[in-house]
């Protein structure tokens, strides 16, 4: 480990990012992403070789090469105890305290549940479109439930592409600064239905027994369809017992979604645990229009569903519950997803479950995870498929992609010591390159992103520059 690597925890802090203005490339290229060669628009296979399919979706691996490698011969602490109370921006971390993903994938974890933007798009009145945007931000941060270990660090000027027909999207990301470290993302909808953009940094400070990272900056999701675009932050994320004991992880914040057309806002506050746990992973808020009134209230856990109801319904039932009347609580029906009992956040004891209050409409239910998550660093499904590199697929990825960085690969092997060499030499190699630019006066050009503005917010931003997909990669680095 080295001194310039900055230190990301396993946390998803988002910032603002891209422009609309782009979707014209979507408009002549989007509908193409489906049906010409799968070899030139989705890079998953040579000409004429496809990847595994059944019943014509392609079927994506459902576990990693090798188990995850052991902590417990190694001390935090030891790296740690000079920090309290800094940001950890220069942090060097044993590649054990990984994981085998770059930080960019880890941001591609936005998508898991992008039926809900989907949902939303087809959505006739503006508050069932903000319920869905607002199921959608609390469950971009359920991937983070024990997931414990830190993504490793973008190496500057690293990609990250990801196209999933099935799910109907694709995916690009960039690692356009690396003091700050910061990462700009993008993604569309392949049937032009939605733009999602963003650009991440997030300030981590070490306070002795945990690790807080506060995001900076703004997402942006924009329905194409209602000419509607919606922006947020997320909640703050801190990862407990960094130094000894079980690590347990907690969002808490204040998240206000701002419909920008409407005036609609959705204001989420996740609670931070208290002092017996009873407000561990909650989420409460509601939608108000834009003279402040409620429409409608939302309640429940990032780490299992999302419920609402009427404003009335609620009062009455509150009424009643300060009466004394018994609650009731939530039973998930045989068909229901939840998680695995071997990946349940024990520390401190997480309450039975939500209580859903009579009358109230599911909004959003958490996956269920794989049986053998907690060997795979408790990925989910769709996390164990973000590093899978497919036949042919390195012929047409960006150079830069991150799945052909060797440390990750070598870890997601399970050969720690090859991964740890790779790293080693990944970092002295960026630290050269930046040596050179410093002696040629040289600054650093971004290959798929620009500075500029929000379109929307108005506020700094990183914007797609476009050009990603026609798949000429001749200009892009050599990082590896």
């Amino acid at each position: 480990m080295n001194g310039d690597e900055e230190f990301f925890d396993a946390v998803t802090g988002f910032d603002s990012d891209n422009s609309s203005g782009d979707f014209s490339e979507a408009n002549q290229r989007v509908a193409g992403v489906t049906r010409v060669d799968t070899s030139k628009s989705n890079g998953i296979g040579k000409v004429g070789e496809r990847p595994p399919q059944e019943n014509g979706i392609q079927k994506h691996r459902t576990s990693l090469p090798a188990p995850m490698f052991t902590r417990n011969d190694f001390s935090v602490w030891s790296i740690l105890k000079r920090c309290i109370g800094l940001e950890l921006s220069k942090i060097t971390m044993p590649i054990a305290f990984n994981e085998p993903l770059s930080f960019l994938q880890r941001i591609t974890e936005y998508m898991e549940h992008v039926h809900l933007v989907h949902r939303a798009s087809c959505q006739p009145q503006p508050l069932e479109r903000m319920q869905c945007v607002a199921a959608f931000a609390v469950s971009a941060v359920a991937s983070q439930w024990e997931r414990t270990g830190k993504p490793f660090n973008p190496l500057l000027g690293e990609t990250y592409e990801l196209i999933r027909e099935d799910l109907g999207f694709r995916f690009i990301s960039e690692q356009v600064s690396h003091h700050p470290p910061v990462s700009a993302f993008y993604s569309e909808g392949l049937h032009q239905d939605f733009l999602f953009h963003g650009s991440i940094y997030p300030k981590l400070k070490f306070w002795g027994k945990s690790v807080e990272a506060e995001p900076r900056g703004t997402i942006t999701l924009e329905l194409l369809r209602h000419n509607e675009a919606y922006t947020w932050s997320n909640p703050t994320c801190c990862v407990h017992n960094v130094i000894i004991g079980k690590l347990w992880i907690e969002q808490y914040g204040t998240v206000e979604i701002l419909n920008h057309r409407t005036g609609d806002k959705c204001v989420l506050h996740f609670k931070p645990c208290g002092l017996f746990g009873t407000e561990l992973h909650k989420v409460e808020g509601h939608i108000q229009d834009k003279n402040k009134r409620k429409l409608f209230i939302i309640y429940g856990k990032w780490t299992e569903g999302l419920w609402g109801i009427d404003p009335a319904a609620y009062e009455s039932f509150r009424k009643q519950e300060r009466r004394g009347d018994p609650l009731r609580r939530a039973k998930l029906d045989d068909g229901a997803e939840k998680a695995d009992s071997d990946v349940v956040d024990a520390a401190p004891e997480a309450q039975e479950t939500v209580q859903v209050i009579p009358g109230s409409k599911l909004l959003w239910r958490v996956n269920t995870r794989p049986p053998n998550s907690a060997q795979m660093y408790n990925f989910t499904s769709f996390t164990v498929s973000l590093n899978e590199l497919q036949t042919g697929m390195e012929k047409i990825l960006a150079p830069t992609d991150c799945r052909l960085r060797p440390d990750i690969r070598g870890m997601e092997n399970g050969n720690m010591d090859l991964a740890s060499q790779e790293k080693e030499r990944l970092e002295e190699k960026q630290r050269e390159a930046r040596r050179e630019r410093a002696k040629e006066q040289a600054e650093w050009q971004t290959r798929w992103f620009r500075q500029g503005r929000n379109p929307h917010t108005g506020t700094p931003d990183w914007l797609y520059a476009g050009g990603y997909f026609e798949r000429d990669f001749s200009g892009c680095p050599d990082i590896y």
